[in-house]
């Protein structure tokens, strides 16, 4: 009876399901509708998603109503002829009698003349539409509801400060509207101020009005080109793209009135983007491993694309017999736009990628500007296979393993990679732990041989290579041993060979060039090390600890002794000639002082502007002349910290030759553009009453 059951639930059911969604439709497609208006669509895909989730649930509990109660007392309401008792077609658990068995078999003969849809629910019809056209309404309010900066603007009052004169046009009611470009994401905004900063390439829109109504109005651009305005109704428009900062003022009557104050407009230019490495520099394939995933950061102002560039080199083979390729494969990031992550994931099989070799990824990244994108490369990562070959016991492979450590290890190191060891002690393998305190003893090891040269022959050698040779030979042994050796010939130039015809050395060992008591402290720099490498080659670093901080300080103890005795030379000067002393003659001589040339310099303008505008012997009370100080503005621009606060100065000064406070701004403002003249020497202090006897009693009193 399952089946039969399924039969008549499954209509009633379904129409319960689609007449919960037919309800929340209409104010579902009102609240996505406002968010996008309101926010965009993240916006309105998020207003979204928890309420389409909870009608989920509220649909599905509405159908689950319509159980088998239901269906029992519905079906004994719509069919009379069931005599009640359609309990027992649905009766599977419970054993029936021969009577109840009878009844079923009839009734069910009864329902078969029946249909399932005559018991579906009707449409919740009224509901439905009230809220469609509530929705409906909130829709057109959304849609004709203008967005911020959308629309006639909101003019403020003007701030310029101008005294009103009969006749004469002046400005006031303003707005400056900036549309940013549209990658960047950000909203368009109003001003009330006409003094602004926006991103590079904004549009830049001025709404201004004019009391009494102006014929002509103008946007006065310092040192460009000037802006005409067009008239709407009773409001002027102006329109330009933001290339780069401005200074600028608004005339509204031709220059016929008082000067209006300047207004600065700031562009803000696009920063490339950031790329930084999550990923160690060099990283050491381990064993099983057949893949590598390198991850980096992405950052940017307004946003990283979400698809890369990952550029892979592969350095296969060893000595002479290597091979480079390089590849670039696209990468996806995930994350926010300012702030992406990028982790591919290499299949060492499909880059060929084997022991022996060195795997180079680099990330080209793009951000969303548009036109004309900035890319940028991130960091270099290696992954680095180590052949699985033993290195030779001797060449240069030998060479370069046992001196790398000692170029590129120190004890601050040391002393470091202890400490970074005692942290991850507990995530650490006792063997992995041992063998990295053994590692580090290694290095202690090196270091201390570097520094026991210095204590002549107390150094370790390398061991001697093993010969077939059993016994050692003497002068005695019956064999022949050729002459006596015979001494190289010398080569001019070589310095062993100057030292040995022409000096007498003193020198027996690096540790000569020591006076006793540095090499006393050098010593106990040694014990302290060889303290420290014993107890990392037996895996107690926490106790080598104090042993190396010990030999750190007796090092930086040597380094800052007096360690090298230099021999003394004395100065070499020219013989003196006795046939001209005392004869008077001074024929030949020439004065030893040095002549003094001016400093070149490119801030002359600028310099002579600044001299003007002081309270020197050279200050200019009346006008000044500008206008080579304005063309070095305009030359010098790159390199100025703020050129257009020194050109609104200059031109406040040219304005208004007289304002006191305008010429004291451009001459602070001059004074930190100019270049800073070269450190000179310092004066001879005066001498204090010490030195005045001293030079009484010497004769040299000034």
């Amino acid at each position: 009876m399952s089946a039969l059951f399924a039969q008549w639930i499954a209509p009633a059911r379904r129409r319960a399901f689609a007449d919960t969604l037919a309800l929340a439709l209409p104010p579902l497609s009102a609240l996505a509708i406002i968010g996008w208006r309101c926010g965009g669509p993240m916006i309105a895909i998020w207003l979204t998603t928890v309420p389409l989730a909870v009608t989920f649930i509220i649909a599905r509990r509405r159908a689950a109503r319509f159980d088998r109660r239901w269906l029992i007392r519905s079906l004994d309401t719509r069919y009379p002829e069931l005599e009640d008792s359609s309990a027992l077609l649905f009766a599977d658990d419970a054993p029936l009698s021969p009577l109840e068995s009878l009844q079923r078999r009839r009734i069910a003969a009864r329902l078969d003349r029946g249909a399932p849809q005559e018991l579906i629910p009707a449409w919740s019809t009224r509901p439905i539409l009230i809220l469609g056209l509530l929705a409906v309404a909130l829709i057109a309010a959304a849609l004709l509801w203008p967005r911020p900066g959308e629309g006639p603007p909101a003019l403020a009052p003007s701030r310029e400060g101008l005294p009103a004169r009969p006749g004469i046009p002046r400005l006031v009611a303003q707005n400056l509207r900036i549309i940013p470009p549209a990658y960047t994401g950000l909203p368009v905004r109003d001003s009330a101020a006409l003094d602004a900063r926006a991103p590079q390439g904004a549009r830049l829109e001025w709404t201004l009005r004019f009391d009494p109504q102006a014929a002509a109005p103008r946007l006065l651009m310092l040192g460009g080109q000037p802006l005409a305005l067009r008239q709407d109704g009773a409001n002027w428009i102006a329109s330009r793209t933001l290339d780069a900062a401005f200074l600028y003022r608004v005339d509204p009557a031709a220059g016929r009135g008082p000067t209006p104050p300047l207004h600065r407009v700031d562009a803000i230019a696009d920063a490339p983007p950031q790329v930084k490495a999550l990923t160690d520099s060099l990283t050491l394939v381990t064993p099983g491993q057949r893949n590598w995933s390198p991850a980096f950061a992405a950052i940017d102002d307004y946003g990283v694309a979400a698809n890369a560039r990952l550029r892979v080199t592969l350095a296969i083979g060893e000595g002479e017999n290597v091979t480079f390729s390089e590849r670039e494969i696209p990468v996806g990031g995930s994350g926010p736009p300012r702030n992406r992550r990028f982790a591919p994931r290499l299949d060492f099989a499909s880059f060929g990628f084997a022991a022996g070799g060195d795997m180079v990824v680099q990330l080209i990244v793009r951000d969303n500007r548009s036109p004309s994108p900035q890319a940028v490369r991130g960091p270099s990562l290696i992954l680095r296979w180590p052949s699985p070959k033993q290195p030779e016991s001797s060449g240069l492979t030998g060479m370069v393993n046992t001196t790398l450590p000692a170029y590129f290890r120190s004890q601050r190191q040391i002393i470091i990679d202890i400490e970074k060891l005692l942290k991850q002690k507990r995530g650490l393998a006792p063997d992995r732990y041992l063998a990295r305190s053994a590692a580090i003893g290694g290095d202690q090891q090196i270091l201390r041989g570097r520094y026991s040269q210095f204590l002549g022959g107390e150094n370790e050698g390398a061991p001697a290579l093993p010969t077939a040779d059993g016994e050692a030979h003497g002068d005695d042994d019956g064999h022949d041993h050729g002459g006596p050796p015979v001494a190289a010939p010398s080569v001019f130039g070589e310095k062993e060979d100057v030292l040995a015809e022409f000096g007498h050395p003193h020198d027996e060992s690096p540790a000569s060039s020591l006076d006793p008591e540095t090499r006393a402290i050098l010593k106990q720099a040694v014990d302290e090390m060889w303290q420290s490498e014993r107890e990392l080659r037996t895996g107690h670093p926490d106790a080598a600890l104090p042993y190396a901080y010990r030999a750190l300080r007796f090092i930086k103890a040597v380094q800052q002794a007096t360690r090298i005795f230099l021999s003394r030379v004395g100065p070499e000067l020219p013989p003196i000639d006795a046939s001209r002393r005392m004869t008077g003659k001074r024929d030949g001589l020439a004065s030893r002082l040095l002549p003094v040339a001016p400093v070149a310099s490119a801030d002359g303008p600028a310099a002579d502007a600044w001299r003007a505008l002081g309270d020197g012997p050279q200050a200019i009370r009346g006008p000044i002349a500008l206008d080579a100080l304005d063309r070095w503005v305009r030359a010098n621009a790159a390199r100025l910290p703020d050129p257009l606060a020194l050109s609104g100065a200059i031109d406040a000064v040219r304005r208004d030759p007289a304002c006191a406070t305008c010429r004291v701004k451009l001459r602070a403002l001059l004074w930190t553009a100019m270049e800073r003249p070269a450190g000179r020497l310092a004066r001879r202090r005066p001498a204090d009453a010490v030195g005045m006897r001293y030079l009484d009693a010497i004769g040299g009193a000034p």
